[in-house]
């Protein structure tokens, strides 16, 4: 803009560029919401980040003192003595907006709000804070997107067609 703000983010249209660099600037995230079940969708989105080689902190006050995928359970993420690049959100719309304060105070990077997850004023307060805003997505399906990976993590890479292929 003119007057030295940067434009405003579209939360409902991110570029690929804004996501790849958010995923490739981020070293360790604090997911909130991170569950001890196995087959919950925030234990198999950190299992995929680890493996995509970031740290990944759960913060569950609920599971507190205990171990998801080798990592400490905190019980909030002013909890946690080392730096967080990026605050994951797997809770409720309406139970964002202190979460949002907490990235603020802690120095989070980003403030990133899972897959059905959104909250104006919660992102309005992290970007006030400096901090970039992702909603109503996964850091894992966006890697896996970004990356061209195949399989169910492949939706709309672009790398999967229906369109026959000709055989030569």
């Amino acid at each position: 803009m003119m007057d030295g703000t940067p434009p405003a983010i579209e939360h409902d249209k991110y570029s690929d560029a804004y996501i790849r660099g958010i995923l490739s600037e981020v070293k360790t995230i604090a997911m909130v919401g991170s569950s001890t079940n196995w087959n919950r969708p925030s234990f198999f989105a950190m299992k995929y980040l680890q493996q995509k080689d970031y740290r990944v902190i759960p913060v569950n006050p609920m599971a507190h003192g205990e171990k998801i995928l080798g990592e400490p359970v905190f019980k909030c993420l002013a909890d946690i003595e080392e730096n967080i690049d990026m605050v994951d959100l797997f809770r409720k719309s309406e139970d964002c907006l202190p979460y949002a304060d907490e990235a603020a105070r802690i120095g989070a990077k980003v403030l990133w709000l899972q897959i059905g997850v959104w909250n104006d004023e919660a992102a309005r307060i992290a970007e006030e804070a400096g901090l970039k805003v992702v909603m109503n997505r996964c850091p894992k399906i966006e890697y896996a997107r970004l990356h061209g990976e195949l399989g169910w993590n492949g939706i709309n890479s672009g790398v999967i067609s229906s369109k026959k292929r000709k055989i030569r």
